[in-house]
């Protein structure tokens, strides 16, 4: 299963993807310390650019977007929206989780996120 499509993003978003990167949420290390280097048989990328957003973690084989919803949501749930909307018009497919849930659920983050790639594994099959 790999697609990898392509998504084109503005280019001035990848040095501010950079600095998100470096500047990265307790919560954003806590995920990316469980889910990088394959640990479910996918790639995961931090703070990727897509279209005219960044997204916390990418999944290019599956395209598969996780965020992690901190308070750096609060008060932006029509932005929110409308970014989700726009970046699953484009084929990707999201994935949201508490800050908090990552910072004292991670079993759960982690069980919940498994099951989704085996059910996006599965729509694979179907094709």
């Amino acid at each position: 299963m790999t697609h990898n499509k392509l998504i084109y993003y503005n280019p001035e978003l990848k040095e501010k993807a950079r600095h998100l990167r470096n500047e990265s949420t307790f919560s954003e290390i806590l995920l990316w310390l469980k889910i990088k280097g394959k640990v479910f048989g996918y790639e995961f990328h931090r703070q990727v650019p897509l279209d005219e957003y960044i997204v916390d973690f990418y999944c290019h084989e599956l395209g598969l977007a996780i965020e992690i919803d901190g308070s750096s949501h609060d008060n932006k749930y029509d932005y929110d929206l409308k970014r989700q909307r726009r970046l699953e018009s484009l084929g990707v497919r999201f994935i949201r989780f508490e800050d908090i849930d990552v910072k004292r659920n991670m079993n759960d983050v982690l069980r919940t996120l498994e099951f989704v790639i085996s059910e996006l594994e599965k729509e694979e099959g179907k094709r």
